[in-house]
């Protein structure tokens, strides 16, 4: 199914119908149009794969040959790990942030501009349902794109997972997190171009100073208490725990933002989403 079908099946499953005893339950409903919406998500990215998860591939692999074998090389350890193993989380979180945040931020701007989420907002479909359809083609997308990098990493390194759970689940929420900022950011954006303001001037930089390349023991004082008003470097940390069983910060406190940043942004992508900001002329 081309994703031009997946959107006429979804605007038939949202469309206004008819008597209320004519229709299947009301979750079979929300089930159908929220898996129409997934799968155009999905169609969207996976049709032009060579610009979607190639390239986060081919970067990774510049990463590690670079910071890993020439640079690593002369670094030798830290945290008492090969450098190459330290980097290992950061650069698979990185790959994760970037596409979760873009498929969506993208996507959803792109919907706004052809008009069509505007019959997504006056069909029977609630809010929750449209955003989690976009959600979760960000995410999924974040997911697909960081396994495809954690493979990039096996093929350099050795490593030995210290728990497959707290790996799994800090890789997701992370998604997800990105995924809803890069909802908001498309809503008030008002051009192609505004899309690109946040990854460029926000998150590429807390990126790199979010402890990807280093720890942050390794900082004077006063920019270890900077550093830590970074997001970004609580979700690494997790994800290092969870791969090396390494992290400069509590794991608890790591879980505790990151699960505070997803309550906040799901409920104001709700309101926003309801009040059509950015949407309703």
């Amino acid at each position: 199914m081309s994703p031009a079908s997946a959107e006429r099946a979804l605007r038939q499953q949202t469309a206004v119908a008819a008597p209320s005893a004519a229709l299947p339950p009301r979750w079979t409903r929300y089930r159908v149009t929220f898996l129409a919406l997934w799968y155009k998500e999905m169609l969207r990215f996976l049709r032009i794969w060579v610009q979607t998860l190639l390239p986060a591939v081919i970067t990774t692999t510049l990463y590690f040959l670079i910071f890993g074998q020439l640079i690593g090389a002369r670094i030798g350890h830290m945290e008492g790990l090969d450098y190459i193993d330290f980097i290992v989380p950061g650069l698979v979180l990185m790959a994760v942030i970037t596409n979760s945040y873009s498929n969506v931020v993208s996507s959803f701007y792109s919907s706004k501009f052809s008009r069509y989420v505007e019959e997504l907002l006056v069909s029977p479909a609630p809010d929750w349902i449209i955003l989690a359809g976009y959600v979760a083609g960000g995410v999924t997308r974040g997911l697909l794109v960081g396994a495809m990098v954690m493979l990039v990493a096996l093929a350099f390194t050795d490593l030995q997972v210290h728990s497959i759970a707290i790996t799994m689940l800090v890789v997701f929420l992370t998604a997800l997190l990105f995924a809803l900022g890069g909802f908001i950011n498309a809503v008030f954006a008002n051009s192609f171009d505004d899309i690109t303001v946040v990854p460029t001037f926000i998150l590429t930089p807390l990126t790199y100073l979010g402890g990807v390349f280093y720890s942050i023991t390794l900082l004077p004082e006063f920019w270890q208490q900077v550093s830590l008003a970074n997001p970004i470097l609580y979700m690494v940390n997790a994800f290092r725990y969870g791969l090396l069983g390494v992290s400069d910060i509590p794991l608890a406190i790591a879980f505790g933002l990151i699960l505070g940043f997803i309550l906040v942004l799901s409920i104001l992508s709700l309101v926003l989403l309801r009040r059509g900001v950015g949407i309703k002329s």
